[in-house]
């Protein structure tokens, strides 16, 4: 079970794109920073236990000249450094975490769109429009399945896709500003929702990264010395809105409200949940722990426990929670600890944020 704690409140608000809001708690270090976007500008929350005493501040993108729409907004944690990495309407910013220098900027080039991919139709009307996979938890450990390529340690290797279905993998040292585009994924067809690492250990075969699409596509890669396509999940007439790679097992969110669970190594599918009543915007894991969370235009986050049978091999899916918030489109829900003993929850055009903590 858990608790409402005080709320943080926010300058702006939260805008319904999926998977709004973006969590970043530094090691030994108590505070956590939360992250939202809203039009031209992210707002980086730095909270504490005590959530009237939070110091928040507005980013906005710098390169390209002029007001440009941001898309996504998230922390990249490397071995040695922290990044705060925004995709926006005119490219792909990185920061220093607290958003105070920029290292890195990459304009959005026509080359990098298929010859007479026409934009139209694509959820955002727009081919510049980005989403981030970017590194956490367990990911940093090169001696890990992980999506960056073993044997280096030198490097991190986060991923955006685009509008045009195409996803960019950047290779980024440990300091400094050599920041390069490694390889580029040309497996979907459509514009890319979301993509995810894996957060545990994954069995041998199973893949290290996976992609979603508006059509409801999943591709499952595999990371060697370049990303190879091992596993294509089709879709079923719905978009995947949200996914999460753990253990060997892909949960993908979509818009019918359904929760379905593939086996990332082969794409059998294992288990699925009719857990809302309308589209769901937002999914996240607990490394630690196998639970789920998810939130949706329903106005409900759910907590989930996802775990495997030893005796049958089984995947089994257990409801263990389920909080309203009232009057209020979920767009982001994340967990605040590997544990998942807190959560923080975004809502669109609501100007708070709302934190749950394990009773």
């Amino acid at each position: 079970m858990y608790r409402r704690d005080g709320s943080v409140a926010l300058r702006g608000s939260s805008a319904p794109l999926y998977n709004n809001l973006s969590v970043l708690r530094p090691p030994h270090k108590p505070a956590a920073c939360l992250g939202t976007v809203h039009g031209h500008a992210v707002t980086v929350v730095t909270a504490g236990g005590d959530a009237a005493g939070s110091a928040q501040r507005q980013l906005q993108p710098r390169a390209g000249g002029g007001a440009s729409l941001v898309t996504q907004a998230a922390w990249c944690v490397l071995p040695a450094r922290i990044l705060l990495v925004l995709t926006c309407q005119k490219g792909i910013e990185m920061y220093e975490s607290d958003g105070s220098i920029m290292v890195y900027w990459h304009a959005l080039d026509v080359t990098e769109h298929p010859p007479g991919k026409s934009a139209a139709g694509t959820q955002s009307g727009a081919p510049w429009e980005h989403k981030l996979c970017l590194p956490e938890g367990s990911l940093q450990q090169a001696n890990v399945s992980s999506a960056w390529r073993p044997p280096s340690t030198s490097s991190s290797h986060p991923c955006a896709g685009m509008s045009s279905g195409m996803v960019l993998v950047f290779d980024i040292p440990h300091k400094g500003t050599n920041i390069t585009v490694s390889e580029v994924l040309k497996e979907h067809h459509d514009p890319i929702t979301d993509i995810a690492a894996e957060l545990g250990q994954a069995p041998d075969g199973a893949g290290d990264l996976v992609t979603a699409d508006d059509a409801g596509t999943l591709c499952v890669w595999g990371s060697a010395e370049d990303f190879a396509l091992l596993t294509r999940i089709p879709g079923f007439g719905w978009t995947c809105s949200s996914v999460k790679l753990w253990n060997g097992l892909i949960a993908a969110g979509y818009g019918s409200g359904q929760i379905r669970l593939y086996e990332a190594g082969t794409g059998a599918l294992r288990a699925e949940v009719s857990a809302h009543a309308r589209w769901i915007y937002a999914l996240d894991l607990a490394p630690a722990t196998g639970q789920l969370l998810s939130g949706a235009e329903d106005s409900f986050v759910h907590v989930w426990k996802i775990c495997r049978n030893p005796d049958t091999d089984d995947v089994e899916m257990e409801h263990c929670h389920a909080e309203c918030v009232t009057d209020t489109q979920i767009c982001g829900a994340r967990f605040c600890d590997p544990d998942g003993n807190s959560f923080a929850v975004t809502g669109y055009d609501l100007s708070e944020i709302f934190r749950y903590s394990r009773v």
